[in-house]
C-alpha cells in the first residue's frame, strides 16, 4: 500500500491500481467506492505503517483509483457540492411536508451523479415510503439511499471539536461505541450535570470509559464518602476522594477541611456531628438542575449508534 485516503469517520482506506509514477500525495483524486465514484484526498503512507496496516486483520477493502482530479473534474466537483446543499433542503422540505419525525443530517452525491444518499436521525422507526415516492420524482435517474444513523454516528460524520479542545474521538479514531452509563461518571467523581458529562451528540461522553479501570483500581482500600476516619488532626468525615493521587479530603466538626494521603488515615466506627453535603460536592456547586429523566436520556443507547454510515 503506497497511497490511502480518509473516508467517512476518518477511516483510512488503501488505494489500488495507482500507477507507479503517479504523484498524488495531498491531492484530490477520483476513486471507486461501494457507493460509486467519489472525490477524496489521497496521502502517501509510510512503508512501516503500510506493513503494519496490511497485517491488520480488519483492514478495509481498498478503493480503486480512477484518476487524479483534472481542472474540468474540479469544476464538476464544485457544482456537485452546491447541488448537495440544494438537494439537502429539497429533501428537508419534503420531510416537513409529510410531517415525519426525522432529522436530516447530510446529503451526499456521487461524482457520477448516479446515487444520492440522505443521512438522518430519528427516535423511532420512520415510514418514509411516501417521502421516497416524492424523492424519485425530484431526483430522476438516480439511486436514492435514505440511511438511518444514530446521534453518535451523526457527530462522527459531521466532525467537530470536543470540550477537551481535540477532534471528536468518534470522528478521528473511535470505531466502536461502548455502552456508557452515569455510574462511570459518579465513580470518577465527575459533576453529574448534563452539560458536563455529555457530548455534542447529547449522549454521555465516550471518554468516560477510557480511565474507568484506573479509577476502580485506585478506589481499592479508599474509605467511602461519609465514613468516619482518624487523622493526625483528630476525628473527621470523608467528604471527597482524589482517586488518582490517593488523597482524601476530611471535614472536621469545626467545619474545616483538610487533605490527607490514604496511608495517613484510619477508618473508625464512630459517630460525629459533621454534615457532608454530598449533593453539592457531586454537582461542583453548579446551578444546573438534574432530574432522573435527563440522566436516563443521556444513557439511552437506542438508535444512538447504528453503524449504518
Amino acid at each position: 500500500m503506497q497511497y490511502a485516503v480518509k473516508y467517512l469517520k476518518n477511516v483510512i482506506v488503501p488505494l489500488t491500481k495507482v500507477p507507479e509514477d503517479a504523484d498524488i500525495n495531498n491531492q484530490l483524486v477520483l476513486v471507486r467506492t461501494e457507493k460509486g465514484e467519489e472525490v477524496l484526498k489521497a496521502f502517501l503512507v509510510c512503508p512501516k505503517i503500510s506493513k503494519l496496516f496490511e497485517e491488520y486483520e480488519k483492514t478495509p477493502e481498498p478503493f480503486e483509483f480512477i484518476r487524479k482530479m483534472t481542472q474540468e473534474d474540479m469544476m464538476i466537483y464544485e457544482d456537485i457540492q452546491k447541488e448537495e446543499v440544494e438537494s439537502f433542503f429539497k429533501c428537508k422540505d419534503l420531510v416537513k411536508k409529510h410531517n415525519l419525525q426525522m432529522n436530516l443530517v447530510q446529503c451526499r452525491l456521487t461524482f457520477d451523479r448516479r446515487k444520492i444518499s440522505f443521512y438522518y436521525t430519528a427516535p423511532e422507526r420512520v415510514d418514509f415510503r411516501e417521502l421516497l415516492k416524492d424523492l424519485t420524482q425530484v431526483f430522476k435517474r438516480m439511486r436514492i439511499d435514505l440511511r438511518h444513523i444514530g446521534v453518535r454516528d451523526e457527530s462522527s460524520i459531521m466532525d467537530g471539536t470536543g470540550i477537551c479542545g481535540k477532534p471528536f474521538c468518534c470522528s478521528s479514531y473511535l470505531r466502536k461505541f461502548e455502552s456508557i452509563n452515569v455510574k462511570l461518571a459518579k465513580d470518577q467523581g465527575m459533576p453529574i450535570t448534563p452539560s458536563k458529562i455529555s457530548g455534542t451528540c447529547g449522549r454521555l461522553l465516550c471518554c468516560l470509559t477510557y480511565e474507568y479501570e484506573n479509577y476502580v483500581e485506585a478506589a481499592k482500600g479508599m474509605p467511602p464518602v461519609g465514613s468516619t476516619v482518624m487523622t493526625s488532626s483528630g476525628l473527621g468525615k470523608v467528604c471527597f476522594i482524589q482517586f488518582l493521587n490517593n488523597s482524601v479530603a476530611v471535614k472536621f466538626e469545626d467545619g474545616k477541611i483538610k487533605e490527607f494521603d490514604k496511608s495517613e488515615i484510619e477508618m473508625v466506627d464512630a459517630n460525629i456531628n459533621v454534615d457532608i453535603e454530598t449533593s453539592r460536592l457531586t454537582n461542583y456547586g453548579t446551578d444546573e438542575k438534574v432530574d432522573a429523566k435527563q440522566l436516563k436520556q443521556l444513557e439511552d443507547d437506542r438508535n444512538s449508534s447504528t453503524g449504518n454510515v
